[in-house]
């Protein structure tokens, strides 16, 4: 396990659909959707398919690859539906309980659902549910979400009722992908904090997906993102739109999956994210400018942004690190006693190309500084001359409530260092931030971002209880009273 001092930001959860006009192998198409999302949740993964209102399901802890090999995709048959998740944890921990989809069984039939985001009333919500009687098998809201439209259902005539009847009721971040027996739906709250799109196969297969990069993956022609607050539903073989949600807010995109959660060669609400991660780094050089002989980013996410700030600025861009690609989760992390001996496995810096030089150093964030802490002694070690840092997003000071796995701002270390005392923990020369105005342009349109941990306004009111782990407390912590 790694100190919670030294985990980075992690990524969302990614959701995949796909409805088929007639019986195939959609488990594969799924697995193939998901190997292009696994950066969004590398902890769990699971795969439903839907054979005529017969559910299939296989989840399991680990990645896609690992999860999915060949004898285990052939065992889930063919069908008309698939649903598929890959999760990191924003509530509950990473339990096999808490693998998704869920699959809930009904009076009027199956139910398969892969959620993500994060409902800022999942705590009130489920409190209403276990008063009633309910039952929880997972420390998830996903498992609310499942809950509240389930008892809509039965009230409603058809599930795309009892959908737009459930938006009514929870609130927060939700991009849902639904199987009823017959249909396949895909879901965006009203805020559209999560992406969401879906295009189709030149058979006329339809497909939903967390980012445009799992279409590419199955050569689905991507045709649109999903409305904030639009719901599509897909019966046999045509799709249809409920948009009687959309437009009763404001659209507040989380940011950062232009900056750090998507893949670069996605293309979320009509931008594409690699332009906009060039972007932040032309911003920054205008904003802070400095004399040096090379930027270099740090892999992933920092090297579109390092692109960008050469080119705005004229300094050289080079590849000042290497990544090692071949770490899972079975990595073991190195105990503190090893860590001193400098054992670096995971990024290594290239001492040919810093060694005496001014570097521009580009990153995506600094959350508690120990990572960023860390790259810059390995630059220092390689020899180079003078390190100045450049953020392509403003500094954390609040927590996310929206999915996004910071929810105390105590560990922040912008919330009690000014810029040179973080300059000065971190190790570098200078440190600059994007600034929240330019962050807000970085798709070159009036987008409308979420901005809330950059010590904007939140656009939802968060619960009294956020905290990821509200569900898996004492119950006197949570409730108050336990008898």
């Amino acid at each position: 396990m790694v100190p919670i001092s030294e985990r980075p930001i992690h990524e969302e959860c990614g959701v995949f659909g796909i409805y088929s006009a007639v019986r195939q192998d959609v488990a594969q198409s799924a697995y193939y959707g998901l190997y292009a999302l696994q950066h969004r949740g590398q902890e769990s993964v699971g795969i439903v398919v839907n054979d005529d209102g017969v559910f299939t399901v296989k989840k399991s802890a680990g990645l896609v690859g690992d999860a999915f090999p060949k004898e285990v995709l052939a065992s889930m048959g063919q069908g008309n539906i698939a649903v598929g998740h890959v999760r990191y944890a924003t509530t509950g921990s990473d339990n096999a309980h808490n693998i998704q989809p869920i699959v809930i069984n009904h009076s009027k039939g199956h139910m398969a659902l892969a959620h993500n985001g994060n409902l800022t009333n999942s705590f009130e919500l489920r409190c209403a549910l276990e008063d009633q009687g309910a039952i929880f098998h997972s420390t998830t809201d996903s498992e609310v979400i499942a809950y509240v439209l389930v008892q809509q259902r039965l009230k409603c005539g058809s599930i795309e009722q009892a959908v737009s009847k459930t938006m009514d009721i929870i609130e927060g971040a939700y991009s849902l992908v639904i199987s009823s027996p017959a249909k396949l739906l895909a879901v965006r709250d009203p805020h559209g904090f999560r992406p969401l799109c879906y295009g189709q196969t030149e058979d006329g297969d339809i497909v939903f997906a967390s980012e445009s990069c799992a279409l590419d993956a199955i050569r689905a022609k991507f045709v649109r993102d999903l409305l904030p607050g639009e719901i599509a539903i897909v019966e046999n073989g045509s799709i249809r739109f409920d948009t009687t949600h959309c437009g009763t807010v404001p659209k507040s995109l989380c940011v950062f999956e232009y900056i750090y959660f998507a893949r670069p060669d996605s293309v979320i609400d009509g931008a594409g994210v690699s332009l906009a991660r060039q972007r932040a780094g032309a911003f920054l050089a205008e904003e802070h400018p400095v004399d040096a002989d090379l930027v270099i980013g740090v892999p992933d996410s920092g090297l579109e942004a390092a692109l960008g700030y050469s080119q705005k600025s004229g300094i050289p861009y080079a590849i000042g690190f290497t990544k090692n690609k071949y770490i899972g989760r079975t990595f073991i992390a190195p105990g503190q006693s090893t860590r001193k001996k400098g054992v670096n496995i995971k990024l290594n810096p290239i001492r040919e190309v810093v060694k005496g030089k001014r570097i521009v150093l580009v990153d995506d964030s600094i959350v508690r500084g120990t990572t960023s802490r860390h790259i810059v002694d390995l630059l220092r070690d390689a020899g180079a001359k003078e390190i100045h840092m450049r953020i392509s997003a403003p500094a954390f000071v609040a927590p996310c409530y929206y999915g996004v796995d910071i929810d105390d701002s105590n560990g922040l270390i912008a919330n009690h260092h000014t810029v040179p005392e973080i300059a000065a923990q971190i190790g570098v020369d200078t440190l600059g931030y994007l600034s929240i105005e330019h962050v807000c342009l970085l798709t070159g349109k009036d987008t409308g971002f979420c901005t809330a941990c950059f010590g904007g306004a939140y656009p939802v009111k968060p619960s009294c209880n956020a905290k990821k782990s509200r569900f898996e407390g004492r119950i006197s912590e949570n409730k108050g009273d336990a008898l």
